[in-house]
C-alpha cells in the first residue's frame, strides 16, 4: 500500500464512512502452510471500547473457511470506484499515466461465533440491505425451517481490527490546472470514471483555495 502522505485522508471519520459505504469486501487469508485463500462478502464495521470490529458470515467447508480455521490472521480490503487517468490530460503530456482509486485495508484476527450470533448477523444483513420493512424478504419474513436448513452450512465471524490503513489516490499530487482538467475528462467519460471525477470535485476545496 502506498504510504505517500498526499494520498492520505486526515479525518478518520471520512475513512470509516468510506468503509460503511463499500461493505462488499475482499477478505484474504492463508492456510498454516501459507497457501492463500480469499472471498468477497458484505461485512459490517462497528466500534466498541475504542476498537473496530468487522463482522459477517461465510459458507463452511470452503477453502477460505478452512484457511481461517488454521490461521486467524486476515486482511480485509474495501474498494470503491476506480479509473484510468491519461497523461494526455496534463499540461506536461510526456508524463506517466496512472490510476485513481480509493482503498482501505484492515488487518486483524478472525474469530468464529456461535449460532446466536449467526442469527443476529443474518437478521442484520438481510434487514440492512433490503432496507424496506415491507419487502417480504426480511429476516422475520423468512420461513423458520428454511433458516434452520441454511444455518448448518454457514458460520458467523468477527474480526478485531489491529491495523487500518488507506489510500485515497485522487490526483492530489498534481497542479490545480491539471486537477481541474482531470476532473472534467473523468466526468465526461461517464461510468466509474464519472464517479471518481465527482469525488475529486467534491474534495477539491481541501486542496486548493480558489
Amino acid at each position: 500500500m502506498y504510504k505517500l502522505p498526499y494520498f492520505k485522508e486526515d479525518d478518520p471519520l471520512v475513512v470509516m464512512q468510506f468503509v460503511k459505504e463499500h461493505p462488499f469486501a475482499l477478505i484474504c487469508g492463508s492456510t498454516a502452510k501459507g497457501i492463500p485463500a480469499a472471498t468477497q462478502i458484505p461485512v459490517f464495521i462497528d466500534e466498541r471500547d475504542g476498537k473496530q470490529f468487522l463482522s459477517g458470515h461465510i459458507m463452511k467447508n470452503t477453502d477460505h473457511h478452512k484457511a481461517f480455521l488454521e490461521n486467524k490472521n486476515v486482511l480485509v480490503v474495501f474498494t470503491g470506484a476506480s479509473t484510468y487517468v491519461s497523461a494526455s490530460w496534463y499540461e506536461n503530456k510526456q508524463s506517466a499515466s496512472t490510476w485513481n482509486y480509493q482503498s482501505v485495508h484492515c488487518k486483524g484476527v478472525l474469530s468464529f461465533l456461535d449460532e446466536t450470533s449467526l442469527m443476529d448477523i443474518l437478521k442484520r444483513t438481510t434487514d440492512y440491505f433490503e432496507n424496506n420493512p415491507a419487502s417480504g424478504s426480511n429476516y422475520n419474513d423468512i420461513d423458520i425451517e428454511y433458516i434452520a436448513k441454511m444455518k448448518d452450512a454457514i458460520v458467523a465471524f468477527e474480526i478485531e481490527v489491529t491495523e487500518m490503513d488507506h489510500v485515497f489516490k485522487l490526483s492530489q499530487n498534481h497542479s490545480e490546472k491539471d486537477y481541474d482538467n482531470i476532473v472534467k475528462e473523468l466526468i465526461a467519460k461517464g461510468g466509474e470514471s464519472k464517479v471518481v471525477g465527482e469525488i475529486m470535485e467534491f474534495r477539491r476545496s481541501k486542496l486548493f483555495k480558489s
